[in-house]
């Protein structure tokens, strides 16, 4: 049976913002339904810690740098692979709708260009602000409602839940899925939250105490770091006040998202339909939200960075109330819709489906022996107002035990022992004793790195 597919991704959102896998500070009901009635892998990472390389990873299978999707602000999805929409609605008659965010090329001040994206149905909306003259499909719904989008965002805090984006995709996600059909439909919800600037509704963020909430990952070694590595682009320093007005903020940014989960849910359920669909939260990548004195995002490697939620449910079929310890890549998303959906999946594509961890016809810790991300000069100081970055380069793998990062265009890296040292405050990358490992790990990295080339179609040739 080939099951309906709602796709909800957040944008920024790390991994450890769930009530039900471990955060008590945060209320999350809906998306805790979700764990109870599927399975969560506690160990899912994107494959680029900022949003187009990620989304045209786990929109095609593959690593950014092999569909030539690395940088945020390009001008156009090079379009080296079909989306995983093209090839559900190609193969198997899939039906498909997006509402938010599609990012696959530059959005900022101009409607993102489309490609053969396979999407029927395409509401879509960069972000909450008033930045497009017209072809801003969020501005024009909020002008339906009687309102100047541009006037509710001068006083964001007052803008009203209903008319928030959020509230938004989760309206035109329900409209999607209560059409009529005879074929299976696939609809993505992209919503911009918690992506900054971290403005949710006033009475969201009314339920979260700055004060009450835990400090952030905070070492006095911070600093020190940070000058030694030098400058890398994208992330910002923030004091501790801040960066826990900021959590309340994100945490409160986060429950809005969890409370249009539960229409989703509800409207599937009020359609007969939830047994048929298998549902999916996750997130693009994360944030640092004060973590080692940072906020926000770009090239660095920490687990709030590139760690991030991966729940799936669909019942009857997928094991339920199972949290997975598994390495998992969001790029394995794509071979696992296209398993269950009984589509065949390329040979040139690098996800792994989970399809038998989700089963349980597999163990826990077979799926992999390590995970890799990738950041190739994302934000381009060639652009206008951003002449003060640095063009970074940065790799990361990581295995059970240890994290190497590579930075390529500087001496200085990070090996941490994840065991020892979860917080990742112990940098062993100049340490003698650790020389072994680092060599391993770069072997390992480089290994993986040739083998994430796309060599083009397989010829042969007689002479």
């Amino acid at each position: 049976m080939q099951p309906n597919i709602l796709w909800i991704c957040t944008d920024q959102q790390r991994y450890d913002t769930i009530r039900a896998l471990g955060n008590e500070h945060i209320n999350t009901p809906n998306i805790d339904r979700l764990v109870r009635e599927g399975t969560a892998f506690s160990h899912a990472f994107c494959q680029s810690p900022i949003c187009t390389p990620s989304r045209a990873s786990f929109l095609t299978g593959m690593y950014a740098s092999t569909v030539h999707g690395c940088a945020n602000g390009n001008d156009y999805w090079s379009g080296a692979a079909p989306l995983v929409t093209k090839l559900l609605a190609d193969g198997a008659d899939y039906d498909c709708g997006l509402a938010g965010k599609l990012h696959l090329a530059g959005a900022h001040g101009r409607v993102e260009p489309r490609g053969d994206d396979g999407y029927r149905v395409f509401h879509w909306s960069h972000d909450s602000r008033d930045q497009w003259p017209e072809g801003h499909a969020y501005a024009d719904w909020v002008k339906e409602q009687g309102h100047v989008l541009a006037d509710l965002r001068k006083d964001t805090a007052s803008l009203p839940p209903k008319l928030h984006q959020t509230t938004w995709c989760a309206d035109k996600a329900i409209e999607f899925m209560n059409e009529d059909r005879a074929d299976p439909w696939l609809m993505s919800v992209n919503i911009f939250d918690p992506h900054g600037p971290f403005d949710p509704p006033q009475e969201y963020l009314d339920r979260y105490d700055p004060v009450s909430l835990p400090d952030p990952l905070w070492g006095e070694q911070d600093v020190a770091a940070h000058e030694k590595l030098g400058p890398v682009d994208g992330v910002g320093s923030i004091d501790l006040k801040d960066a826990k007005e900021v959590t309340a903020a994100y945490y409160a940014m986060i429950e809005l998202v969890d409370d249009n989960v539960g229409r989703m849910l509800q409207a599937l359920e009020d359609s007969g339909q939830r047994e048929d669909t298998l549902v999916i939260f996750t997130s693009d990548h994360g944030e640092l939200l004060g973590d080692h004195q940072l906020v926000g995002k770009g090239c660095r490697f920490y687990e709030c960075l590139v760690r991030v939620p991966l729940v799936c449910s669909w019942p009857g079929h997928i094991r339920e109330g199972v949290v997975s310890d598994a390495l998992v890549e969001l790029i394995d998303i794509v071979p696992t819709l296209l398993q269950v959906a009984g589509v065949a999946v390329a040979d040139r594509m690098q996800g792994r489906s989970l399809w038998p961890l989700l089963t349980g016809a597999s163990e826990a810790e077979d799926h992999r022996a390590y995970v890799r991300s990738e950041y190739y000069r994302a934000l381009n100081p060639d652009v206008p107002g951003r002449e003060h970055l640095q063009g970074s380069y940065g790799t990361m793998i990581r295995d059970r035990r240890y994290k190497l990062v590579c930075y390529h265009d500087r001496e200085m890296g990070e090996l941490y022992d994840l065991t020892a040292d979860p917080g990742e405050f112990n940098n062993l990358w100049d340490d003698p004793a650790s020389s072994q490992v680092r060599f391993r790990l770069m072997k390992q990295s480089f290994d993986a790195l040739a083998n994430a080339v796309d060599i083009g179609p397989k010829q042969v040739t007689q002479f």
